[in-house]
């Protein structure tokens, strides 16, 4: 079983070093992260610093000229990345704690409490997403907890639906119905037989969650619901310097292409690596 596995590891591998969408979304998911994680560590100003006029194009102290308030564009992309990216991981793993437990729950057991369940999944999914973030915002304020759980809520529903699904479509396996026989609790059919085996599921579902949560996040930074000036974030920089984009594009068009790029290379990389345990789980299956 031991070499078993590892070869079906290193086929995985082999796969997504084929992929070019693998390597293509590696590169630009590593690269805007890099940006995010290490830039304010080169970031020649202060981000809130006033260092010259207005909108002033770019020159050799200033590669990517000014904002609204003559703040260094550069330093503030530099520095602006983390609460777009944190702040949607964070959501995005919330999301999936709560809703791979309620899913888990929902699919395995048979009793009231699947339906009870997924009945308060489907109210939430009734619920349009950008019309429950503004109902939490309106209700608690705008700050980043609000921020995150609102995402993470938005999440929820969908997730435990699939894990739900998951969960039924593995629950009938036969390792599954030894360790019931064996006296195992349901906590520990649970996490140790049930969970690991869809965790091809997780994946292919986790990425475009990822996409989706940082889109609701910039949208919500955008809109000046969420990080609040003078803090630097990207989504936040696209909304201050639209009225100057004809006479500063750079403010505008350095965040807007890192989001870009970020929820591109993600999506290509969930998709190289789901491509490859497909086709790894799909062998193992055959051999056995």
């Amino acid at each position: 079983m031991i070499a078993v596995g590892q070869r079906l590891g290193a086929q995985r591998r082999l796969r997504f070093a084929r992929s070019w969408s693998g390597r293509i979304g590696l590169a630009l998911t590593v690269s805007v992260v890099a940006v995010a994680a290490f830039g304010p560590l080169f970031a020649p100003h202060a981000p809130t610093a006033l260092v010259g006029p207005a909108y002033a194009a770019p020159t050799g102290q200033f590669p990517l000229g000014t904002d609204e308030l003559g703040r260094d564009v550069l330093s503030r992309v530099l520095d602006g990345g983390r609460s777009v990216i944190g702040y949607a991981l964070l959501a995005t793993a919330l999301a999936y704690v709560v809703g791979a437990g309620i899913g888990l729950v929902a699919g395995y057991t048979r009793s009231l409490a699947d339906p009870a369940l997924m009945r308060l999944m489907d109210v939430l999914l009734a619920f349009p997403p950008f019309l429950l973030l503004l109902v939490l915002t309106t209700g608690f304020g705008s700050s980043p907890a609000v921020l995150v759980l609102g995402v993470m809520s938005i999440h929820v529903p969908g997730i435990a639906r699939i894990i739900r699904a998951a969960t039924i479509e593995t629950r009938g396996r036969g390792y599954v119905e030894a360790a019931a026989a064996r006296g195992e609790s349901r906590r520990a059919i649970l996490l140790r037989e049930i969970l690991p085996n869809i965790t091809g599921t997780v994946v292919a579902d986790a990425a475009p969650r990822l996409t989706v949560s940082i889109l609701l996040v910039a949208s919500l930074n955008f809109l000046g619901l969420g990080v609040q000036p003078p803090n630097a974030d990207w989504a936040l920089m696209i909304s201050e310097n639209r009225p100057g984009m004809t006479i500063q594009p750079w403010c505008v068009a350095v965040p807007a292409l890192l989001i870009i790029g970020l929820t591109v290379g993600v999506n290509l990389l969930a998709d190289a690596v789901a491509r490859a345990r497909g086709t790894s789980i799909d062998e193992e299956l055959v051999r056995r």
